[in-house]
């Protein structure tokens, strides 16, 4: 069953401001819907009994205790910078005014 068309992939294209040719939308769609497909499949089985998990294997944190250690001073740190202002870096804006 298809559920995603060309035309709804290039709706969520404009909204998300990507741009897709014909081929890639037509291409998108196939994947999309597959991939709900398969989401179908996996609702379909028990899962009453498993324990919900976030990962499939168990993880271990192996961070290392702080240690305090020489590091750059402010100047150093600022000594390469185009532009720097209050021990801060200057950066061009990136947000336009709306």
């Amino acid at each position: 069953m298809s559920r995603f068309t060309p035309e709804l992939v290039k709706k969520v294209a404009l909204l998300s401001r990507l741009e897709f040719t014909e081929a890639e939308a037509d291409a998108f769609a196939g994947q999309l819907s597959r991939i709900l497909d398969y989401v179908d499949k996996l609702s379909a089985l028990d899962t009453t009994d498993v324990e919900p998990t976030s990962h499939a294997l168990a993880l271990v944190n192996v961070i290392r205790p702080d240690q305090v250690r020489p590091s750059l001073t402010p100047e150093q740190a600022l000594a390469n910078a185009p532009e720097h202002e209050a021990q801060c870096y200057r950066v061009p804006p990136i947000l336009q005014e709306l």
